[in-house]
């Protein structure tokens, strides 16, 4: 072999080990880029809330008898591993201190198993650059830090400080609407000028993870408040519109899906002191949110399934509140309304409250008082749950009260646990009217019928009725 060849052959080695060396480079490179972006991606809401479900899941279906656990230990584990089942259960139907607790057990996990810090908790929400936060990410910081001040009221001050329940014109409206637009909620966020803590920060992440996981989405903290109710699904385009619209006016179509135009997902209203009013800032994001919420937010008490061929439910909520809850094809969308009633706040002297109102007070006591009949009627919200509630503290402690009612609602017997009180209401299986039978055998000197009155069903000529709503 002469010397060219061996040249030549050194040359080709050379070249080779060269390109290898190149590629191995860049497969490096490669892979450090994405572990970088993969980290970038750790500490986003959707990375946290997939951990957390996986380690509630692992938490509550793990085997306590596989992991040779001392005997007071394994009494111990098992209590909380109960507690952490009933805690997931009860919290999806209302229960505040259930909420509490699954979200307690949300911040430990954050903090202390998957490792978010001062450093990287602005990478799920941009808390040091509020140009970068969205509306709803503004409200959220608000109400937070509006409950740490006035508890369940955070709502109720937050709107009453900045005049946000009064009529006002928006672009595009010919006529004034109440409404709470994504620009009052800037200039808001801006004026507050806030200032939080790591501490503040997680829990309001933990808030987020909590309500896309278990609790009721962007309504979550809402619906506890106290204010008159929520509802959702109740304006915007219907999700068969979009199909429809999509074959005939593809401009349109694009402005919906630009959000120029609002959906059925993006509808948020709230009932405050008698108004309704939009929340233009929130939304549920998608149509299957919005399902999903609606699907959870009447199980309190299995109150059975609904379906296409049962197209609506109304039942209660562990704290009292009213829910209805629709779909279609009974409803255009789906779409759900609670309605709460602030028991503590109702008697006679509170809501009466025009001039003169003493003697109407009195009219209406000596009308209880005389056990004559009344009917209590008015359009929807208006107060006729609340006003029946006040009256009720004037019928004499000797007479025993019976109500039938379509779902529970006046739960009489918290505000007085010492009275006789028997509440009813109409099931599958038992119609309204047989609940009045019944009624008439209970020893009862006061029947008390909530329901929408009709010629067929009214009770009016019944002696024995006090009042009908």
């Amino acid at each position: 072999m002469n010397l060219m060849n061996i040249l030549a052959i050194l040359l080709v080695i050379t070249i080779a080990v060269f390109i290898v060396v190149r590629i191995l480079m860049a497969r490096k490179k490669e892979e450090v880029e994405e572990e970088v972006e993969q980290d970038d991606k750790t500490y986003t809401i959707e990375m946290m809330t997939a951990f957390v479900k996986r380690r509630l899941d692992e938490i509550t279906k793990i085997n306590l008898y596989d992991i040779g656990l001392s005997e007071e230990e394994l009494k111990r584990r098992k209590n909380k591993k109960y507690e952490l089942k009933k805690a997931l259960k009860g919290c999806t139907y209302g229960d505040v201190n259930d909420k509490k607790y699954v979200k307690e057990l949300i911040y430990d996990l954050l903090s202390k198993e998957y490792g978010t810090d001062e450093t990287n908790i602005s990478k799920s929400i941009p808390f040091d650059i509020p140009s970068l936060l969205t509306a709803q990410d503004k409200f959220d910081i608000l109400i937070y830090v509006y409950k740490q001040q006035f508890g369940y009221e955070a709502l109720t001050e937050f709107i009453k400080k900045y005049n946000l329940a009064s009529l006002k014109y928006i672009s595009g409206d010919a006529k004034p609407s109440y409404v709470i637009t994504s620009e009052e909620i800037d200039d808001i966020y801006e004026k507050e000028n806030l200032v939080l803590s790591f501490h503040d920060k997680l829990s309001i992440v933990t808030q987020r993870i909590y309500q896309s996981y278990k609790g009721y989405s962007s309504i979550d903290e809402i619906r506890d408040m106290n204010i008159d109710g929520v509802s959702g699904g109740v304006s915007g385009l219907p999700e068969s519109f979009l199909s429809q619209v999509a074959q005939t006016d593809g401009d349109y179509l694009d402005q919906i899906l630009e959000n120029k135009v609002p959906r059925a997902c993006d509808s948020i209203w709230i009932f405050f002191q008698g108004k309704s009013i939009r929340l233009a800032f929130l939304s549920f994001g998608s149509e299957s949110e919005l399902k999903r919420v609606c699907q959870n937010i009447y199980k309190y008490n299995n109150p059975g399934q609904l379906s296409d061929s049962n197209g609506y439910k109304i039942n209660e909520m562990k704290d009292g509140s009213r829910v209805v809850v629709v779909r279609p094809s009974f409803s255009e969308t789906w779409a759900f309304f609670v309605r709460k009633f602030d028991v503590k706040r109702a008697t006679l002297e509170q809501i009466i409250t025009f001039d003169g109102k003493e003697k109407a007070i009195e009219l209406l006591k000596f009308l209880v008082k005389g056990a004559r009949i009344i009917s209590l009627t008015g359009e929807q919200g208006c107060g006729k749950t609340t006003m029946l509630m006040a009256m009720i503290e004037n019928i004499y402690e000797t007479m025993n009260i019976r109500v039938q009612e379509v779902a529970f609602e006046l739960h009489l017997r918290k505000i007085y646990p010492t009275r006789n009180i028997l509440s009813f209401r109409e099931t599958e299986t038992v119609s309204g009217q047989e609940g009045l039978d019944v009624q008439k055998k209970t020893d009862g000197s006061v029947n008390i019928i909530r329901r929408g009155c009709n010629r067929s069903s009214c009770c009016m000529d019944d002696t024995s009725c006090t009042s009908c709503i």
